[in-house]
């Protein structure tokens, strides 16, 4: 892709932001609810549409304004793009990421949830804030790591802010109105560039992570062409009031393990050794949707 080419596909973003973010605002400075994820999930889309990302999904995802927490891999930003295109929901985020411009903005837009990591009392909080996100039957995506990897291994999940599920049905447990929450396993995937399948040499020219800059990183995304992104929604956890967060963190862990070695693998994933399987959520079956 040229330059004079980004250029204006970057004009147009500008264009579509100025168009979208003016209502979205005001839907959130009044407390409109209904709605109010539909502007970033067109934004989405439109840059998506622009850059020639396709994103496509598959598994069991969550019903339209059923509460979940989700746990995924983190590869890119562009993951935050992808995923958001999907439907409205809002993310977890480092606090530091309010400050950057542009991406800051964008963020507080989307409704992200930050968390202050080097605060004590930041876990309880957040948590807090998640919780009663869940309890309006709100979407909640945790990128589960922490931190961004390579595409080609996982990191260990965190379980600290899977606290927030139980926080949730805390909530509204007392008037009978929530007694489970459905934590959802999430992989994130870029199988093909171009038509053709990506290697594990190209994979950090997708990825971002560690200390790579920014900006030759975009630079890499505007000049190498078209992306295919693969989202795997895994079998739905039952989180309830007794669940152990720890183990079903680490169900969740090796279902976005499994979907991450190949098409079809997270489907009827058992979950890890010493725990007991994730068990489907009442009146739910494996399915698989496209977008």
């Amino acid at each position: 892709m040229t330059r004079v080419g980004v250029a204006l596909r970057l004009v147009v973003c500008a264009l579509a932001f100025a168009l979208l973010a003016g209502p979205h605002w005001l839907a959130l400075r009044f407390g409109e609810r209904r709605g109010w994820g539909l502007a970033p999930a067109l934004f989405h889309r439109v840059f998506l549409a622009l850059f020639s990302v396709r994103v496509t999904q598959s598994g069991t995802p969550p019903r339209p304004g059923e509460a979940a927490l989700v746990l995924a891999n983190h590869v890119s930003w562009l993951d935050i793009i992808a995923v958001g295109s999907l439907r409205p929901l809002s993310f977890v985020a480092k606090s530091e990421i309010a400050g950057w411009p542009v991406i800051g903005t964008l963020a507080a837009l989307q409704r992200t949830v930050f968390i202050d990591r080097a605060r004590r009392g930041a876990t309880a909080t957040v948590n807090a804030a998640i919780g009663d996100r869940l309890a309006r039957g709100e979407l909640v995506v945790l990128f589960a790591e922490g931190t961004t990897g390579d595409g080609t291994r996982l990191l260990p999940f965190r379980s600290s802010l899977v606290g927030a599920a139980r926080a949730a049905i805390q909530a509204r447990g007392a008037d009978g109105g929530l007694d489970r929450i459905r934590l959802q396993p999430l992989a994130i995937t870029y199988p093909r560039r171009n038509g053709l399948p990506v290697g594990r040499a190209e994979r950090p020219e997708i990825a971002w992570y560690g200390d790579m800059d920014l900006a030759p990183h975009l630079a890499l995304f505007f000049e190498r062409g078209p992306i295919d992104v693969h989202v795997v929604w895994g079998q739905p956890i039952a989180f309830e009031a007794g669940t152990d967060r720890k183990a079903v963190t680490a169900q969740a862990e090796a279902a976005v393990r499994a979907a991450m070695k190949g098409p079809g693998a997270m489907q009827g994933h058992a979950g890890v050794p010493g725990h007991a399987p994730a068990r489907l959520l009442p009146g739910l079956t494996d399915g698989t949707a496209a977008a």
